[in-house]
């Protein structure tokens, strides 16, 4: 049975994931609230399981945000 707590903590968003060989060609699909750790695995706008063994659409591939550091500006005391 689930708890209270459960139900009212906050849950990571599903997001889809897809694995790439090195053809480009994918291999599995995944939905998960973590980024997958194994290599070859890019995030996707949708599943859909037409896409076995096919080429990947490129548009549906989102690229990964790249998190910029702002330059420190160092202030006199």
């Amino acid at each position: 049975m689930m708890s209270l707590w459960s139900l009212l903590s906050p849950r990571g968003k599903m997001r889809c994931y897809a694995l790439l060989d090195s053809d480009g060609r994918c291999r599995a699909l995944r939905e998960s609230t973590v980024v997958p750790a194994e290599p070859g695995w890019v995030q996707i706008k949708e599943a859909r399981i037409c896409w076995l063994g096919q080429p990947l659409p490129v548009a549906e591939i989102i690229l990964p945000r790249q998190q910029f550091s702002r330059p420190r500006v160092m202030v006199a005391a």
